[in-house]
């Protein structure tokens, strides 16, 4: 029986039902090898040869595909059809020793069983120069990270990264943050009249213009506003002119990478990394076609099925005779497809049972923006009204606009907002009412910090990346603290963020420069199409960048890029003077006797850590701040340990009290036997239990988290299952009820 080899599990498993018994498949769970993480693993003087291991978590693997690929007639590779694709199915030969006959390499961008059973009918051999293009990223990656790295953490802060493609991405988020920062509010004044004929049909028309002349909207401040209000209160209105327009509306392409990730974060609210991964778990159940794409196109097969949907449930007059879409990269591959449902007429509703609720989302949103690429335009009808304020000296216009839908065309599939706005019937000349003058105070608002949509967007307008890198870049430079999320899930940079990449666009140029990371991208795509041999394009860049990084480790100095402030703090061990410094997760205070003292605080006044404060934790501190430790009288601080937080004496190590911090619901049960302690989380070999904290001399104690309240039978304290449900504690009482909020 012959072998088929795909990355993951779930492919395996959709392949499999499509073959019915006649072929053997397996997973490869990914890349089964990789640079070694020890060490470079780059031979620098051998043209940057490339030294790979099997990583420990896929030995075992190994050793299995290589049992079932000796006990195979053929093996075929069937990894995704991109660079990092091809690349593991190029590993998958290397390690198994497959010989060029024997190895064979099938494509397909979708898991259906007529897209398997085709690619079945034509295999080919491994596409080398899609190998050499991502072992010349892989490698180029490992240049930039382990020689910098290293570099950063000396001039800098310890455990801080470098990375070609992340450091532009925090760049981008960077500038938006320094923009934000320079910006300067400016308030202005909007004005309105709200006008009908004869009493009826309000509408409201806004200032246009000044006696014949427009201006800008900034340019009305709070005087102006109130002297214009008041000549507009005693002026005459008559409709000055009326105009209709015909609006067409055409539909968006079907998604590719990039825009699927910007729908998703704008009508779903996904991450780029949540998107990804939700679209992945679809198309290897085999409902969406490949999802890192950056093509537009759509198969005959895919129209034709949107065709008959779009006029059996709708009619033919919301079907467009076929649309299709043109590429504007230069480096799209036109011969993949855009991300689409495998099928048409297996709408949302049909999957609605097999999905979970974001894949479900997801595939709805997939579903209804390829289809709706194949139909009609929507029609719309403008209206402007100018009405004429008219007093002894000055002369106003005002403008309504509205819109009306004329015919909803792909506007029934997709969900775009488009509003009405109803205007009455009225024709040049016709005396209007006023009802009264509104005048109304705004502010300019700062550039919206970038979200994963924004950001994605961003690096697709300067060629940073491609389809495969968008999330992981994100997810890394978050992973890596150069960016945390903000209050609306928007993308803010860390303190160390602005040092590190002002680090870089000082001294090393071009890593953090958009043009040349753009170049190499484009690189990269030559060396995929077989224009570029990938040594030379390293070696290029490693000349410069290793004469350089050598000579700035004897440049700069530390006490350049991070100097130390004074502070008014004494240090509490030894008494010196504590001085602030940066660290990778920002501010902090040290001992200025260091090495003698190596005391170090958190800016708040807490216990150091090398980690941002967690907020729960600080809600704690918040709550016990006037704990003191019944052994010695000293404070007790909030500390956490392997099983979460807790008290411990500030006076350690010569007291070393420890005390328990209440319930996981935080709600303060009194023990019901001595009246005197509370009921709080404990832990043993066996597990977490609920005691009371003034153990030993109570040794009350329960097996589920006690909710509060008493069993309306027995009067014994309920207390919370592992399925959340509460009952009573007492064993001898049956009553069981479910919680209540």
């Amino acid at each position: 029986m012959d072998l088929i080899i795909v990355e993951s599990p779930t492919k395996a498993k959709t392949i499999s039902k499509f073959l019915n018994g006649k072929y053997r498949v397996e997973s490869s769970f990914g890349h089964i090898r990789d640079l070694p993480s020890r060490e470079l693993g780059v031979d620098l003087e051998n043209e940057f040869t490339p030294k790979y291991v099997i990583p420990t978590k896929a030995k075992k693997t190994v050793t299995a595909l290589k049992t079932a690929a000796n006990k195979a007639g053929e093996v075929i590779l069937a990894s995704d059809e991109d660079r990092e694709g091809e690349a593991i199915a190029w590993h998958l030969a290397q390690a198994l020793k497959l010989d060029d006959f024997k190895a064979k390499r099938i494509v397909f961008h979708e898991i259906t069983k007529a897209a398997i059973e085709e690619a079945l009918k034509h295999p080919r051999n491994i596409d080398l120069n899609m190998v050499d293009a991502q072992q010349a990223r892989r490698v180029l990656d490992r240049l930039v990270g382990y020689k910098l790295s290293p570099f950063l953490w000396k001039k800098v802060a310890k455990g801080l990264s470098a990375g070609r493609v992340q450091s532009v991405a925090t760049r981008i988020i960077i500038e938006r943050e320094k923009e934000i920062n320079a910006f300067h509010k400016e308030d202005y004044w909007t004005i309105s009249a709200d006008l009908n004929k004869d009493g009826k049909d309000n509408f409201q028309a806004d200032l246009l213009k000044i006696n014949g002349k427009s201006f800008d909207k900034l340019s009305i401040k709070e005087a102006d506003a109130e002297k214009i209000k008041k000549i507009l209160e005693i002026c005459t209105y008559t409709i000055n002119k009326t105009e209709k327009k015909k609006l067409s509306k055409s539909p968006a392409a079907p998604f590719t990478t990039s825009t699927l990730q910007q729908a998703a974060n704008r009508h779903l609210g996904y991450s780029a990394k949540q998107t990804m991964t939700v679209a992945q778990k679809l198309y290897e159940k085999g409902h969406i076609t490949y999802m890192r794409t950056d093509s537009l196109n759509l198969s005959p097969k895919f129209i034709s099925e949107a065709q008959s949907w779009i006029i059996d449930n709708l009619g033919k007059e919301y079907y467009s005779g076929g649309r299709v879409f043109k590429n504007k990269s230069k480096n799209a591959q036109e011969a993949h497809e855009a991300i689409r449902p495998t099928e048409a007429l297996v709408t949302p509703e049909n999957l609605k049972a097999q999905l979970e609720g974001s894949e479900e989302k997801l595939y709805r949103l997939i579903w209804q923006r390829s289809v709706s690429s194949q139909m009609s335009a929507a029609n719309l009808e403008a209206t402007i009204i100018d009405a004429e304020a008219k007093s002894a000296q000055e002369n106003y216009i005002l403008r309504a606009n509205g819109q009306t839908i004329v015919f909803p065309g792909y506007l029934k599939v997709w969900p775009e907002k488009t509003k009405e706005q109803l205007l009455p019937v009225l024709k040049a000349g016709d005396a209007l009412n006023l009802e009264k003058i509104i005048s109304e105070a705004h502010s300019t608002n700062p550039p919206a910090r970038y979200s994963d949509a924004g950001l994605v967007k961003e690096m697709e307008k300067y060629g940073v990346g491609r389809p495969s890198t968008y999330a992981p870049t994100i997810a890394t430079i978050i992973a890596r603290n150069y960016v945390e999320r903000d209050e609306n899930k928007r993308l803010k940079p860390t303190e160390i963020a602005f040092v590190v990449i002002d680090l870089l666009i000082a001294h090393f140029p071009k890593i953090v420069d958009y043009q040349f990371t753009a170049q190499m991208e484009n690189n990269l795509d030559e060396i995929a199409a077989g224009q570029k041999k990938w040594q030379p394009v390293i070696g290029e860049f490693y000349e410069d960048f290793s004469k350089n990084l050598e000579n700035k480790y004897q440049e700069i100095n530390k006490s350049d890029i991070m100097p130390e402030e004074q502070s008014e703090e004494v240090c509490d061990k030894c008494g010196a003077k504590m001085l602030i410094k940066t660290g990778r997760y920002g501010k902090f205070l040290a001992c200025s006797a260091f090495p003698d003292c190596r005391n170090i605080k958190k800016m708040n006044g807490g216990a150091a850590s090398d980690k941002p404060a967690d907020p729960k934790i600080l809600e704690l501190e918040k709550k016990y701040a006037g704990e003191v430790c019944d052994k010695c009288g000293a404070a007790m601080k909030v500390r956490t340990g392997k099983y979460g937080p807790f008290l411990a004496c500030s006076a350690y190590p010569k007291c070393k009290n420890i005390k328990n911090i209440g319930s996981d619901s935080g709600k303060e049960v009194e023990c019901p036997i001595c009246h005197e302690g509370k009921i709080v989380k404990k832990f043993s070999r066996r597990g977490a239990f609920y005691a009371c904290s003034n153990y030993p001399k109570c040794k009350n104690a329960y097996q589920g988290e006690p909710n509060g309240k008493d069993c309306p039978k027995c009067g014994a304290l309920m207390i919370l299952n592992k399925d959340g449900k509460a009952k009573c504690s007492n064993k001898d009482c049956k009553k069981k009820e479910p919680v209540s909020e």
